[in-house]
């Protein structure tokens, strides 16, 4: 028979908590304390790529730049399932293979119909 949990068996989860707040805290308080204070226009400049700044933050992007992303997003989350699907291939049996072929169907359909939009033209 097992035996039952007792709040003493947490103890070693709580020190490590206890742990990684005490030290996160401690590194914060001594950069806090020790770091060095010098704020200039040069530092509060925002700095990208080794280039300075040109033109607004705001500038406008095309619809079809999120359209691209967002399909990007939806076949890379393709492939995540796909990949364990194709190694439990055999265990799985037709059931999976259905879904599967389904599923990629649908892709396929979305992927067509974005095509023929014209959503993946870069003009």
């Amino acid at each position: 028979m097992p035996q039952p949990i007792t709040l003493a068996d947490y103890l070693p989860l709580a020190l490590l908590f206890v742990v990684g707040v005490g030290l996160s805290l401690a590194m914060v308080a001594m950069t806090r304390i020790f770091g060095p204070r010098d704020p200039n226009a040069v530092k509060a400049s925002p700095f990208e790529a080794g280039s300075s700044p040109i033109g607004s933050a705001r500038e406008r992007f095309s619809v079809k730049y999120y359209m691209v992303a967002l399909l990007f997003i939806v076949f890379d989350i393709e492939a995540v399932f796909i990949y364990p699907w194709a190694v439990l291939l055999k265990s799985l049996g037709w059931a999976a293979m259905i879904s599967m072929g389904i599923f990629i169907s649908t892709l396929i359909v979305g992927l067509i119909y974005v095509w023929r939009k014209g959503a993946l033209t870069w003009v």
